[in-house]
This record gives structure tokens, sequence and C-alpha cells, in this order.
């Protein structure tokens, strides 16, 4: 039965008010109490058991595959659970975590994930015992404050300078151990020392990182790294007959194309004759001689510009000898200003002698048999900027290359900021584990559990790495607890690389303390945060 809908009339009740049908509204979830934090709990243990298995110089990678077929093979705890579609709310948290220590210190990204969810594992326990959790949080906050005293106690300040960087590659190496560069570790080791001291203000104890900058290359082997100092760019010259070589370059950074001018606003121009068309081309010449004459007044010989200039222009700084280089991206275009100490200049009327870029010499590399080049623009006035070329044999290899020395320039930094130093192979944390249980021992109240449950907790990395090394985790552990207590000895910790001895100071395994800190402080806040979550409303969507 056809309905005609200009004769549609409402339903309406005996009063007329028209009757309102609405669809059935969506039914809300919701969890609520010791279930909730459950759930939660499940979820976060979940994240860490993927990521367990990364921790340390023996871990595996993992290889994840994006919606569009990228692949990236990596053990960096941060970039796989950047990548991992997380839909969970508390496993989000965790991804947040590992990012935030990621972005603090730039190292112990998995070590961080492992122990909040040993803690979160530890809680639930606690829970099934009837403990509040609140009263747990506070527990967890106590011990923290304990093993961060601990840490302090058991640091050890080593010294450095320019000359000796003996501490700091050493620092470096035990950061990329793990890593899949770990084949060419003292190299890459060196460059990343090497790097952060060529940048850093050893008085202000700053690293300005935008002075580093990181680039790669596929081709070659991992071994073909090297430092430049100076700045790399992956461009050439505009034109194939320019000299691929320039000497003492006084550098022009423009930001305005090589084009004639033209209104702002959309335009038209109507040329009806002959002379006006001829007219048009002498006026687009003349400025162009005009933009070239400007450039060569100022006695620059190398123009850089963030734009592009069309075949004319170019023709004609070939004819005026002077080689450009065109379509470079802000941030080198921003870099290579720092580095020649020139200033950029957005019209080519403000351009003076006084704001050209200062560099000993710019040359194109060439690679293998392709036709790649780039540009290296080296000695230049401010000899703080440097560029680290990575190569490799593929562009997983040279991503991971890139992650893994961002993270040894990161713990350099570190020792940089605060030169304190804890001892690795989880001996830092199997005394903070014996510190926080002897405190536990002294409280009275029932927090004492939850101290009891962190220390249980911090067993957790150590466990991890005896895993992850093929090593028996219960009885290695036993066996360096009880040498720790007996001996006194907090330098002891897991035997990863097979040396025949425990002692981490003497197997070079360093660690920054404020990386280690950072660690115990964010697990411990987000331990803290999820415990105090006893209700989950989810909105449900309306059923179909």
């Amino acid at each position: 039965m056809q309905v005609d809908p200009n004769n549609a009339v409402y339903t309406t009740d005996e009063y007329g008010r028209p009757f309102i049908i609405l669809r059935e509204q969506g039914r809300k979830t919701r969890t609520h109490g010791i279930e909730a934090i459950k759930s939660h709990i499940l979820a976060a243990r979940t994240v860490t058991n993927i990521i367990r298995t990364s921790l340390g110089p023996r871990g595996l990678d993992k290889i994840l595959i994006s919606p569009d077929g990228e692949i990236t093979v990596t053990n960096d705890g941060a970039t796989i659970l950047g990548q991992m579609e997380v839909e969970h709310q508390i496993a989000k948290l965790l991804v947040q975590l590992s990012k935030s220590q990621d972005d603090e210190i730039g190292d112990g990204t998995t070590g961080v994930v492992v122990l909040a969810g040993a803690l979160l594992e530890q809680s639930e326990a606690l829970l099934d015992r009837g403990i509040h959790p609140i009263r747990i949080a506070d527990g967890f906050d106590r011990a923290c404050n304990v093993a961060v005293e601990e840490l302090d106690r058991i640091s050890d300040r080593v010294n450095f300078s320019k000359e000796n960087t003996e501490n700091l590659l050493k620092t470096a190496m035990t950061s990329l151990g793990s890593k899949i560069v770990s084949k060419e570790h003292e190299q890459f080791a060196q460059i990343a020392v090497d790097a952060v001291l060529t940048v850093a203000d050893l008085d202000r104890r700053d690293v300005p990182f935008d002075l580093i900058k990181v680039d790669g290359k596929v081709g070659g082997s991992l071994a073909d790294t090297t430092l430049i100092r100076g700045v790399l760019i992956d461009k050439d010259m505009s034109h194939p007959q320019m000299p691929s070589v320039v000497r003492d370059a006084k550098i022009a950074i423009l930001t305005c194309p090589f084009e004639p001018p033209r209104p702002k606003t959309k335009h038209k121009l109507d040329i009806s004759t002959v002379e006006e068309f001829k007219r048009l081309k002498e006026y687009e010449a003349s400025k162009f001689d005009d933009m070239i004459k400007r450039v060569k007044d100022t006695g620059a010989n190398l123009v850089i510009c963030q734009w592009g200039f069309d075949d004319e222009a170019n023709h004609l700084l070939m004819q005026n000898e002077l080689p450009a280089v065109r379509w470079v991206g802000g941030p080198e275009i921003e870099l290579i200003a720092i580095a020649t100490q020139g200033r950029i200049v957005p019209r080519f009327e403000d351009l003076t002698p006084e704001k050209l870029g200062h560099a000993g010499i710019v040359r194109e590399i060439t690679f293998g048999t392709t036709r790649d080049k780039m540009l290296v623009i080296e000695d230049c006035a401010n000899s703080r900027a440097v560029t680290i070329f990575v190569r490799g044999s593929n562009k997983m290899i040279v991503d991971e290359a890139k992650r893994a020395l961002h993270d040894a320039i990161c713990a350099v930094r570190n020792l940089v900021v605060d030169n304190r130093v804890v001892y690795g192979g989880g001996s830092a944390d199997i005394s903070c584990a014996i510190a926080v249980g002897k405190a536990a021992d002294e409280i009275p109240s029932i927090e004492q559990y939850a101290m009891r449950a962190f220390s249980s907790a911090l067993d957790s990395i150590p466990l991890a790495l005896a895993e992850n090394s093929g090593l028996s985790p219960i009885e290695t552990l036993a066996d360096i607890r009880s040498k720790q207590v007996t001996e006194k000895n907090p330098l002891l910790g897991i035997d990863c690389n097979g040396r025949g001895h425990n002692d981490m100071k003497k197997q070079f395994v360093y660690d920054p303390l404020i990386s280690k800190r950072q660690q115990y402080l964010l697990a411990t806040q987000l331990v803290r945060a999820v415990l105090k979550i006893d209700d989950v409303i989810t909105a449900g969507e309306a059923e179909e």
C-alpha cells in the first residue's frame, strides 16, 4: 500500500498530543568494583607479555605490519606500542607511558612497561586478599620512595670530558647492546658520543637536539655509517652542468621563489597583441636579471632556495655561474641557517652580504652505480651542527639503526645532564627490591603487603633478562639475590652475555640514574591511576 506523504497525519492521544516513537536507545555496558580493576589488569598484562620478550641484550625483535603493508622490525618498546593498534583504554595508557619515557629520557621504554605490568599483576593478588585499592596504591608510593632513595645510594658518579669519553662510550654501548646494530655497536656508540659532545654545552649541561640530524639511505652496510660535521641534504644542484664542488661557499638562503611577481589573488592576464606579449616577456626577463644581479651583488656563490624555479631561471643561474639548490624543506633550511650562521631571507630586496651563510666546502656525493646524489655542507661557520648518515642493506635496517642511534644519543645526553649511573643487568632492581623488602618489615600498617608486592614486581626485570638470555630465571635470580645480601655488593646482576661473572661494573653495563628513576616513578604513577578506576561505563551503540 502506497502512502502519500502529503496526506500523512500524526497519531495523537486523547488530548491531541502526537506520539513520538524513538528507536530503543543504545544499551550502556558497565563494569564496576573489583571486576573492573581486574579487567584492566588483564589488559595491561596482555600488553606487557607482548613486549617482555624484547627486553635486554638478548631480547627478540617484533615485526609490525601497518595497514598499507609497511613493515617495521624493531625491539624498541615505544615503537612497538606506538604502532600496535590498541583498542583497550588501559592498554592505551601503557602506550602513553612508554611514549612519555621516550619523550623525557629517550631510553628504557621497554623496562618501564614491564615494571608497570608486574606491579599490576602483583596488585591483583592483594585485591584477592581483600586489601583496598587505595591502600595498595599508597603502599606502592612508599615503596617507590624507598627504591628511589636506594638508587641514589648505590649510584656512582662518572667523570667525562671532551677528551676523556670512555664512560660515555660504555653507556652508549649498553644502550645499543640490545639493538639490531649490535654487530657494529662500538662504531655506532662512538658516533653517538661524538655527535652529542660536538653540540653539547657542557657548562650549562645542555644538549640541543635540533643540531643533530639523523639521515639514512639504503645501500652499503651498517659499517659505512658516518658522522658528518656539517649538514647533509637529500638534494642535488638544480642544473647538471653546475659545479659539483663549491669551496669557500657564501650561501644565500632564500624562501622566495625565482619567479616573476604575481598578484596574490586569483588573476588573469589578457594579451591581445604580439607587442604586449613581447613586453611581458621582456618584463619577466628583466625581473629574472634583477633577481640574479641582487644575489651576485652580495658576493654569494651558492643559492639555496625553499621553492622551485622554472627552466628559464635555472638557465640564467647556470649562465651567471651561480650554483643553486631548489626545493629544500623548511627544517633543513633552518638547520643550514644555524650551521652556516646565515639568515633566511624572504625577499630579494632584503638580501645583503651580512645575511649570507659561510661554509668551507659544499660538495655533491654520489652512491654506487645509482644516479642518486646528495649535498654535503662542511666546515660551517657554526661547527656545532652535525649529521649522522646511516647506511644499511634495506630500509628496515636503516630505520631500526636510526631508532637505535636515537636511544644511544639520549643515553649519552642523560649523562651530560646528570653524570650519575647505576649498573644494569637488573643489579639496581635487585638491590632496590632487597631495600624495599627490608623497609616493609618495619611498617606496622597494612601497606607493608603492598611494599612486599612492589619488591616482587621489581624482580620482574632481572627475571625477564634471565629468561630472554636462555638462563633458568628463578634459579639465576635466587643465586644473585643471595650473593647481593651476603656480600653486600649492589653491583651483581644477570650475566646476559655469558662473560662468566656477574659484576656489572666490570662488564661496563651502565644505566643513567635519571633513566632508572624515571622508570620507577612513571610506572608507580600509572599503577596508582589504574587502581583508582573502579567503574567503566561504555555508551553502547544503538542496535540496527
